[in-house]
């Protein structure tokens, strides 16, 4: 393990790689803050610019694109509410609050301290368990896929808010447009209604600019607009108090995102919900979340790298892409005349060693480029409203149309934002719908390969050891805090039967 990482050292440190592995990561943060272009759009765009460079250096820097682009996407969540990325939209539920209130510094510095630290801990285990982790998941079949989109879904209870039943109506919702257009595995379509650019169904980050941020931009139009922040200078920086609350969370996110990135097709996306999810339930402060805790920012941004990380051990390993954006970064190896698989670190270990030592410099690089620039990109939130209303639109609308390349991705944003300024204006959770709309195509996908794989009977998870644990394993997180919130009830209820019962006799 030493030779290969001072192997990796002497290739990751040449001037040539560093170089490029900085340009990486400065693209990928100016990509990830432009609305929906993200990490997989990036990562294609550039794809045939590193042709001419030497394998090794070429996917330093289509990595660092990568990683930079999760970050840069941060940055537009908790500014102006828009996710550059679908792994980013959990980050629009706490760290734009944060900012509403004049700590967008803070938020900026936690998300930026929050990555490096999973990065940092990931890499650690990426390098030392890549192909022991990879071997484990190939045991993950359809059902075993099927139980943990399950357990995603079972934490719609701690996005629902106070009203559980709005959150379910909610999830539904999500569910059922992800249905739109052909169903998984056959060749029908649905809710296509005969329109040609509703077949491949509805572009899922089309919607979040849509909900996110034509939404909120609609929702303060209606409000009559609010006073710039005039945040002071010591209130752009990060709290004792803060760093205490958060630094447990990104532990909680980088575990958490890390064991859900080594399974193939499961991506970063559902690894911040389930983070948040997760901060719901443990955190001290759970009244908090939601109103702009820090907790909730550092934990799914930590699940974000980490799975991020994470999401190469599949691809490196065996072959089998990660999540979309490793599935292009796949392509590149197949172009280089790279086979990714178990002889990879056999025949090209500089190349591998080279590429996963280099994630702790690109991670670096972000964190000494960002951290100091957190109470810089603040300043975005004293511009007036009047001016940087026309510039969120304008952006949204710019990234949407690079999405599809065409005006029904522009009208899936408006109808989307409209969508978006009901669910303020009439207090209906967002997130539940998002969740299901994340989770619908995957939970559709999994949930017919194990129906075919059982014969037409779903009780093949509870034949399998896996799927039987994590199966289990949602129902409990689904019924907890149903089953706790009615014990509550009953304890109000038998109180203040009791307080009556205490002043009927003192009468």
């Amino acid at each position: 393990m030493l030779d290969n990482l001072m192997l990796g050292l002497s290739t990751a440190v040449s001037p040539e790689n560093l170089l490029w592995c900085f340009v990486g990561v400065l693209l990928g943060t100016i990509i990830g803050l432009l609305p929906g272009l993200g990490s997989t759009t990036g990562v294609a765009i550039l794809l045939p610019v590193t042709l001419v460079f030497e394998p090794v250096t070429a996917l330093i820097m289509l990595a660092g694109i990568y990683y930079g682009s999760q970050y840069g996407s941060s940055i537009s969540s908790i500014l102006i509410s828009t996710p550059g990325d679908s792994s980013s939209v959990v980050l629009t539920l706490d760290g734009y609050q944060m900012a509403r209130r004049g700590r967008a510094g803070a938020a900026l510095a936690i998300s930026a301290i929050a990555s490096f630290f999973a990065a940092l801990i990931s890499l650690i285990g990426l390098i030392a368990l890549a192909q022991p982790i990879a071997h484990f998941a190939l045991n993950f079949g359809p059902a075993e896929n099927l139980a943990i989109i399950l357990l995603g879904m079972a934490t719609i209870v701690s996005f629902a808010g106070e009203n559980m039943l709005r959150g379910i109506t909610m999830a539904a919702a999500g569910l059922l447009v992800s249905m739109v257009g052909v169903a998984s595995g056959f060749s029908t379509a649905r809710f296509t209604f005969g329109s040609v650019n509703l077949l491949s169904g509805l572009d899922f980050v089309a919607v979040m600019i849509g909900i996110f941020a034509v939404g909120e931009v609609l929702h303060q139009i209606r409000r009559g607009g609010e006073k710039p922040i005039r945040a002071g200078f010591k209130d752009l920086f990060v709290t004792k108090d803060e760093l205490a609350r958060s630094a447990p969370a990104a532990a909680r996110g980088t575990a958490l995102g890390f064991g859900v990135g080594v399974l193939p097709g499961a991506g970063a996306t559902l690894a911040t919900f389930l983070a948040y999810g997760v901060e719901k339930q443990v955190s001290r402060f759970k009244h908090l979340i939601g109103k702009g805790a820090p907790e909730a920012v550092a934990s799914p941004e930590a699940a974000n790298n980490a799975a991020t990380n994470a999401s190469f051990i599949p691809t490196l390993a065996l072959g089998i892409p990660g999540s979309g954006t490793t599935a292009v970064l796949l392509g590149a190896f197949v172009i280089f005349g790279l086979q990714p698989g178990p002889l990879l670190f056999q025949q090209e270990p500089d190349l591998v060693w080279g590429l996963l030592v280099s994630f702790f410099f690109g991670n670096l690089i972000l964190l000494v480029l960002n951290l100091p620039m957190a109470p810089v990109f603040a300043q975005i939130l004293r511009i007036p409203y009047v001016f940087l209303y026309p510039i969120v639109l304008m952006m949204s609308f710019i990234g949407a149309f690079a999405l599809g390349n065409n005006i029904f991705t522009l009208w899936v944003v408006f109808v989307s934002g409209l969508l978006g300024y009901f669910m303020k204006r009439f207090d209906f959770p967002a997130a539940p719908f998002v969740l299901g709309l994340v989770l619908g195509p995957m939970l559709e996908k999994y949930l017919v390969q194990t129906s075919a794989l059982g014969e037409g009977s779903l009780l093949i998870m509870f034949q399998q050891p896996l799927s039987l644990v994590l199966t289990l394993a949602a129902l409990i997180a689904l019924l907890y805090p149903l089953v706790g919130a009615v014990i509550r009830n009953l304890r109000t209820r038998n109180a203040d039967r009791a307080s009556k019962h205490r002043k009927l006799n003192s009468h």
